[in-house]
This record gives structure tokens, sequence and C-alpha cells, in this order.
């Protein structure tokens, strides 16, 4: 005899996968670009539907138009395709006056302190959560995402203490 469970966005039967429908097959991949700033232990992002260069640029134009339009950054960046293409080159070098870049070795994220923060965000936003669409995923990315430049929060990841 099996025992057989209603199926409800918890319970499922071993063994199977859920399939669930999705209205908007434009947004089936949503990608975040942030920065970290250590100091602040705030973070600056933006979401897109696709991962490439243009993307990327559009993310670089955030950061130093809105998130920081008076100040120099220094950027921690791995090595990926978008981040050594042409058109990224030549964006970060209209920016050089204002941007300090750090590439990281290859195959070495560990040492790019955003990425314990995607850990935490993929921790507490998607971790063991069935979403019945996207628009509720980014709901749950958006509140991580925004707590952390909430200081009262107690979603917030905190990188001074380590730090002091």
């Amino acid at each position: 005899m099996s025992l057989q469970y209603p199926l409800r966005a918890c319970w499922m039967k071993r063994g199977h996968q859920t399939h669930l429908p999705l209205s908007n097959r434009h947004r089936d991949f949503q990608h975040v670009f942030g920065a970290l700033n250590w100091r602040t232990d705030t973070v600056c992002y933006t979401t897109a539907i696709h991962k490439n260069s243009q993307t990327f640029i559009e993310f670089l134009e955030h950061l130093l138009l809105e998130c920081y339009p008076a100040q120099s950054v220094i950027l921690v960046m791995d090595n990926a395709a978008y981040h050594h293409a042409a058109q990224t080159r030549a964006a970060l070098s209209l920016f050089e006056h204002r941007l300090r870049i750090v590439w990281l070795p290859a195959y070495c994220p560990e040492l790019n302190p955003i990425e314990r923060f995607w850990r935490h965000l993929k921790d507490l936003a998607l971790a063991n959560h069935l979403f019945h669409s996207v628009d509720q995923l980014l709901a749950s990315l958006d509140l991580i995402l925004s707590a952390q430049n909430d200081p009262s929060s107690s979603l917030r990841l905190s990188f001074l203490k380590d730090f002091q």
C-alpha cells in the first residue's frame, strides 16, 4: 500500500518533480549583477534577463552614476567572458579615472568578497522554497537584497564584524 499525498506546493511523492507553469516565457532567467561595499555592508545591484557585456556595462553605469556618483570605486572582478569582451573593455576605459579593477586569478571565485553574499542570498531567498512564479522568486530576491542596505534588518549579512 502506498501513501498518496495531495499535490501541494510542499508535498511531492519521493522521486518526482513538480513542474510549474510559467506565463511569461521571456522571464525564465533573471541574472543579478552586484557590487558589495564591504566598508558599509551595502550592495548595489541590478537585474537583467541576459548576462552579457551589454547588461554588465549597464550595471557599471548604474554603479558609478547612481550608487557612487562622486566616488572612486575599486572593483574586484573574476574572469567571466563578458568582463573581458571588447565592448566591456571600452566601457571600462571610459571610467578609468574613477574605477580601479582588481582581476582575480582564474578559477578562484572564493577570493571575491561578494561570493559570500551570493551564498547568503541564495540560502535566505531561494533554498528550500518552491515558487509558483518567477515574479514570486524575484520578490524574494528583492526582499533580501533590499534588507542588505537596511542597517536594522535581521536579514542583513554583516561583513564589518569580520574586519574589526
